[in-house]
């Protein structure tokens, strides 16, 4: 795991080693066990590495081919075992064991194409010394991240906006993101950021820019395929399918040459994460005992850490527990939202970046995480809204009925929450509610085309899922996963987003994803095997809630903020004495420090 940048000036000026630095050293927690620059002319490539796979220093970064390519890459291909074997038979040999030799070997076999031949997460550019062209890729998901700026004397990318920033001084915000942040509670929905022209380039995308014309093309690899076949498997194929595709994830990212653990909570997810995992390294010559951290917390009423320790008990591996304090909070309050370089959706983020902290200070290097599995396991409660509106009315009754075994939600709520999510002029009057606060010539203008794309997808879960999982849900999740492990310098690895799974969890017969009364039914039958009922059919979803009436309790100091933001000020009606929607008095919280933190206008 690493942090790349790039630098192109299409006048022909010369990039400069100081400047190209510049954007590195903004970066030096992604990498801190080595840095490299590479100039030619007006093209300049940097690199901060964070050693994995192959730690020596022959593996460090740009890495050349010859005097064919040279790379900076950020990610993990964990197949690359494999696939270097296969580009053994066609004549090429490796100096190195690392994964990056082994993408640049194949991009100088298969062209573009071989980035679909990879399993694993990636952001990289490729400078092509025969085509005169830089190829930049991103993983199929978008866990790993690139933002590019481009006007017409440059072009820039990083693995995060504030080297961006160093070379070029964006302080005007996109309005129309932070007002969609702000009323629809979202904000990757497109490629744009919250600043204004700076970029992302999306998930299943590659980037190729010609460095002879400064014209850059953009354009889709990959999509989720539906697999008929997958779909008419009975249950018990269902399961051991499910189970053998997970088991192949994990052994994937198991993959490394540094210390590895996990995140656990009192969840299905990442217990069967841990579960799965200590399985597998107690039958491999790892002698190093598998360790998992809970970020406990000070309200009982969302502590986790009692379900955590039954999980860890059971499977007999090391468990480590931290309960931060408000103070730690307080302390850590701005460096989070100068890190996460946008605003973000809560506090639960300080949650997860305790717990990044917390693998750091025990030389943890690979963290493996349960990103992913709501998304393809239909484990959030609004999921409720896709199953009945594909199923007759006899089997919404008998849904209804076990609705809150499925997500401990009431019938009522069951009801409540198929009108809200499938029904968009109903969605479309709570925006209205929530955007009661704006000037009428700002609400106006937010575009919900998204939203209202996203509502007619429930009508088909396939085609729910495949959205929430390109755009809207995850990436924000994967967004904030990868800033708060990379502030500490850890590789988070995610099981459940292998695209072999997602694949084949898309492609389940969705009656096995909610069965009986069981929302994952086909996680939970697996899990059967390695923990007792209490957290195999535990009904309760938390999820790094954090204790809010400790660390966030209401204030005058909390409006002061909000009321003194220029942004705010210019976009609501009127001065702030009370919010009642704590979730959106965090937002407008986050738009004011963000605001000041980045020297952020809106004109």
């Amino acid at each position: 795991m690493c942090g790349i940048a790039g630098l192109i000036y299409k006048n022909s000026t010369i990039v400069s080693e100081e400047s190209l630095k510049k954007m590195t050293d903004k970066m030096s927690h992604r990498g801190p066990d080595a840095e490299g620059l590479f100039i030619n002319q007006n093209v300049g490539l940097g690199h901060r590495r964070l050693s994995i796979i192959d730690v020596s220093e022959s593996a460090n970064q740009p890495f050349f081919l010859e005097d064919k390519h040279v790379l900076v890459f950020n990610g993990a291909i964990y197949n690359y075992v494999e696939i270097r074997e296969e580009l053994i038979q066609h004549g090429y040999s490796f100096k190195t064991t690392s994964d990056t030799e082994v993408l640049l070997a194949s991009y100088d076999f298969w062209g573009e194409k071989c980035v679909t031949r990879f399993n694993g997460m990636w952001s990289f550019a490729i400078f092509d010394f025969k085509r005169n062209v830089l190829f930049c890729s991103r993983d199929r998901f978008g866990i790993k991240p690139f933002y590019y700026y481009t006007d017409k004397e440059k072009f820039v990318f990083a693995s995060e906006i504030k080297p961006i920033l160093e070379i070029e001084k964006v302080e005007k915000a996109n309005l129309q993101v932070l007002l969609q942040y702000l009323v629809i509670n979202v904000s990757d929905q497109t490629n744009e950021t919250f600043f204004d022209h700076i970029f992302k380039l999306p998930g299943s995308h590659n980037l190729v820019y010609d460095l002879a014309t400064n014209v850059f093309n953009i354009y889709k690899y990959y999509d989720i395929p539906y697999k008929e076949d997958i779909c008419k498997l009975n249950l018990k194929e269902s399961i051991n399918l499910f189970e053998k595709e997970f088991e192949n994830s994990i052994k994937l990212r198991l993959r490394s040459d540094v210390k590895i653990g996990s995140a656990l909570s009192g969840g299905l997810d990442s217990a069967y994460v841990v579960s799965v995992a200590s399985k597998i390294l107690s039958n491999s010559d790892n002698e190093e005992k598998f360790t998992a951290i809970t970020v406990g917390s000070i309200d009982n009423d969302n502590d986790e850490s009692r379900l955590a320790k039954i999980t860890t008990s059971t499977l007999g591996v090391n468990h480590d527990i931290i309960t931060p304090k408000s103070d730690e909070f307080k302390d850590t309050f701005e460096e989070v939202i100068f890190k996460h370089e946008e605003p973000f959706g809560g506090i639960s983020i300080y949650m997860q970046k305790f717990l990044m902290k917390e693998a750091n200070k025990l030389g943890i290097k690979v963290f493996l995480g349960g990103q992913g599995a709501d998304e393809v396991l239909l484990g959030y409660s609004r999921y409720t809204a896709a199953y009945l509106r594909s199923h007759n009315i006899f089997n919404k009754v008998k849904f209804l009925r076990n609705v809150r075994s499925h997500y401990n939600i009431s019938i009522g709520e069951g009801i409540a929450t198929y009108f809200y999510f499938s029904n968009f002029f109903v969605k479309k009057a709570r925006f209205k509610t929530r955007g009661r606060i704006l000037k009428s010539k700002y609400f106006s203008t937010i575009d919900f085309s998204k939203s209202k794309d996203l509502t007619k997808s429930y009508k088909n879960i396939f085609e729910l899922q495949k959205n929430e999982i390109f755009w809207c849900q995850l990436p924000e999740l994967l967004k904030w996963e990868d800033k708060n492990s990379m502030a500490y310098s850890i590789e988070s690895r995610l099981p459940f987003l292998d695209y072999n799974l997602i694949e084949t969890c898309l492609s389940i017969n969705n009656n096995y994803k909610i069965k009986e009364g069981w929302s994952k039914y086909i996680l939970r039958k697996n899990l059967e095997k390695y923990l007792p009922d209490e957290i195999t059919y535990n009904k309760r979803k938390i999820g790094f809630e954090p204790p809010l009436k400790y660390w966030w309790p209401r204030s005058e100091e909390i409006l002061d903020v909000i009321n003194n933001s220029k942004i705010i000020r210019e976009i609501s009606k009127k001065k702030f004495n009370f919010i009642a929607d704590r979730d959106l008095e965090w937002r407008l919280y986050n738009i004011a420090v963000w605001e000041r933190l980045y020297n952020m206008k809106i004109e």
